[in-house]
């Protein structure tokens, strides 16, 4: 009667109890209304979050790469085993909520000693024992043990969710600034071998006047120098032509040499999009998964805390059994051979605080951590950004003088050859000439790559514009 009364209060307890430690808030960070380097162009203009920003370079074989290595790419699947571990592990947590039930049988043939029973026959000594039933036991969670325990298991769940995503804006980034780079390394080797052309025309212009008796040796050493030097920079290019595409199927989950024949074929570098805009450090809070998988970390840190705190407290378990006991198979399940058992327990190490608070201090001290490396994080997203921004801005400047350098260094080689050819100018202005011109038509290459590749790291800065999608599981166990 007394367990009767007790048990429902009991179980009205725990399920109004208050779970003990901190519970979890935002850290307010002092954040300014915009960068130090401004709005880049109007803010209308900003990427939607679903908005995939690679495809404002309309490059189908850009967009194929990167579906590809979202699919396919092997640091993904390994972020996906993780998220799924911390998924299996939140499951685990949540069953403490809930009573352990089990079920039992037992069949035991049995002798006792003549010392146990002195003057008992071994007939007499002889017996047999058969036990069934069902077991349950409920930590009564009063104090919120189980419950901060299953809030840091979700936390972290959701810190693997958010790692996921960050590692998919840093492969997404790196297959589109890989592919930005590969086509910029061809157009450079392009470039180089089109002025290697122009040079071997001079040094044929260069011999035929020598031939003709008009020209010198020195000219022509000179001239054949010159050719050599562009020549030289080729199997440099070409090297880093190879080692991009290798690159670009390894993200892709391919072996290096996959994609060799498809990248081959040169393409142009892809346009830079019309506009940028960086919104505001607020926005970028509530974009970067990097952030998002600090903050849970915090909280699953000062769940932790709550889950230390908790052992100050005594820990209370309901424990029920019911089955059967019988010397007979027969009997078993007969309604005198029932037996029952309603208990309720209590663990209490009162003597063992000093521990207790050493574990707490230690959660604190975690705590603190995540906490400093949650502000870390935000101080390091700020500077990526606003380093990202500046970048983009001054190669974009630098992208619009050397376009006029490259068009006035074409326009002056063309005008000393037509002068040397003419006898106005000597062959050291033609040679000169043709240098500035390869030198200012390469610088360019290399500033529209930069720039082209300065707005995929804006993007990867502000994770604007990404897909947020786990490969399935056909995709996994296909690629396993």
């Amino acid at each position: 009667m007394t367990a009767r009364a007790v048990l429902p209060s009991l179980l009205a307890v725990a399920l109004a109890a208050c779970a003990v430690g901190p519970d979890h808030v935002r850290p307010e960070l002092p954040l300014a209304d915009a960068f130090v380097q401004g709005q880049v162009s109007d803010p209308s203009a900003l990427p939607a979050p679903d908005e995939a920003f690679w495809e404002a370079f309309a490059d189908p074989q850009l967009d194929a790469l990167v579906d590809a290595a979202l699919d396919a790419n092997h640091d993904l699947r390994i972020a996906l085993a993780s998220y799924d571990r911390a998924n299996a592990l939140l499951r685990g947590a949540g069953f403490d909520r809930f009573p352990t039930v089990t079920a039992f049988a037992e069949a035991a043939d049995s002798r006792a000693s003549a010392d146990e029973l002195p003057g008992v026959p071994r007939a007499g000594r002889d017996g047999e024992r058969y036990r069934a039933g069902i077991e349950a036991s409920w930590e009564l969670d009063l104090f919120g043990r189980v419950r901060r325990g299953v809030e840091a298991s979700r936390a972290g769940a959701a810190a693997s969710a958010a790692d996921l995503a960050a590692l998919q804006v840093a492969i997404v980034s790196e297959v589109v600034r890989g592919y930005v780079e590969l086509r910029g390394a061809q157009e450079r080797l392009r470039v180089a071998q089109a002025n290697a052309d122009n040079q071997r025309e001079t040094l044929r212009l260069v011999d035929a006047r020598f031939e003709a008796g008009r020209g010198t040796g020195f000219d022509t050493a000179r001239a054949r120098a010159q050719l050599e030097s562009t020549l030289a920079r080729v199997p440099a290019l070409e090297a880093e032509v190879a080692a991009g595409m290798h690159r670009l199927a390894v993200l892709t989950g391919r072996t290096p040499d996959a994609l060799v024949a498809q990248l081959a074929p040169v393409r142009p570098l892809p346009a830079l999009p019309a506009r940028l805009d960086a919104g505001s450090p607020g926005d970028l809070l509530r974009r970067r998964p990097d952030i998002a998988a600090a903050e849970q970390r915090l909280h699953a840190a000062i769940a932790h805390i709550g889950v230390a705190t908790a052992d100050l407290f005594p820990r209370f378990t309901l424990g029920g059994l019911i089955g059967s006991v019988a010397t007979d198979t027969g009997a078993l399940f007969e309604r005198d051979s029932e037996t029952r058992l309603v208990a309720l327990g209590i663990d209490w190490s009162f003597l063992d605080i000093g521990r207790v608070r050493a574990r707490i201090a230690a959660a604190d001290a975690d705590a603190a951590g995540e906490l400093a490396r949650y502000e870390q994080t935000v101080l390091l997203a700020l500077e990526d950004t606003e380093n990202a921004l500046v970048r983009y801005a001054r190669t974009r400047e630098e992208d619009t003088h050397l376009t006029r350098a490259a068009e006035d260094s074409a326009r002056a080689a063309e005008l000393a050859r037509i002068r040397f050819e003419a006898g106005a100018v000597g062959l050291f202005e033609v040679l000169d000439a043709e240098r500035t011109r390869l030198q200012a038509q390469d610088a360019l290459v290399d500033a529209r790559t930069r720039s082209v590749t300065g707005a995929v790291a804006l993007y990867r800065a502000l994770a604007g514009g990404w897909p947020q999608r786990l490969p399935t599981r056909e995709q996994v166990a296909g690629r396993g």
